[in-house]
């Protein structure tokens, strides 16, 4: 279990989302997970973000401080460039990042100090439960939507502006490391 302090030291961002109500239910589906979690906010900080690199040294929290910051800033330059063309949500945008992956806190566990899947990770996968996890703390469906969409199970359906940006800020720190071209050294 995980206090509110404990929660908003691991995620300053929460204080970027504006709309009070969504930043409250967005740290209350964090406190949720940390409640049925094996896992606490210090094992965020050193566990690493996916278990598809052996030996990954990125953490956790530094992946998704990193999807956070990168679709923010993404969002900003498109608001920018692309002005009405193709209006964002900041705080749909922020909060969706910010729970993306929160269902892993139900897809992980630690057994011996090791990180592995979980029996229920083996079945349902994080965007699964991260959306049951939401839905419970009664999270806007158009972030739900970026939690349910954001992984390769969101390629089976339309996405919304905001969906697409956290998933490709998602995958733009995930792919390169799982299926990148490494040239041999010569």
């Amino acid at each position: 279990m995980a206090t509110d302090q404990e929660i908003l030291e691991i995620w300053p961002e929460l204080g970027w989302i504006e709309n009070e109500g969504l930043r409250e239910k967005t740290l209350a589906t964090w406190r949720l997970a940390f409640e049925r979690s094996p896992l606490g906010p210090q094992d965020l900080l050193e566990i690493p973000f996916t278990l598809h690199v052996e030996d990954c040294e990125v953490s956790f929290m530094a992946h998704k401080q990193l999807v956070v910051h990168i679709a923010l800033q993404c969002a900003e330059k498109i608001g920018q460039f692309m002005r009405e063309a193709m209006p964002l949500d900041r705080d749909t945008l922020i909060a969706g990042a910010i729970l993306a992956d929160v269902g892993k806190l139900l897809e992980y566990e630690k057994i011996e100090g090791q990180v592995r899947q979980s029996r229920r990770g083996q079945y349902l996968r994080h965007p699964f439960t991260g959306v049951g996890l939401a839905q419970e703390c009664d999270v806007p469906p158009e972030v739900c939507h970026i939690i349910a969409t954001h992984a390769g199970e969101g390629n089976l359906v339309k996405r919304s502006p905001e969906a697409y940006v956290v998933h490709h800020a998602d995958f733009m720190t995930y792919e390169p490391l799982v299926k990148g071209l490494v040239f041999a050294d010569e």
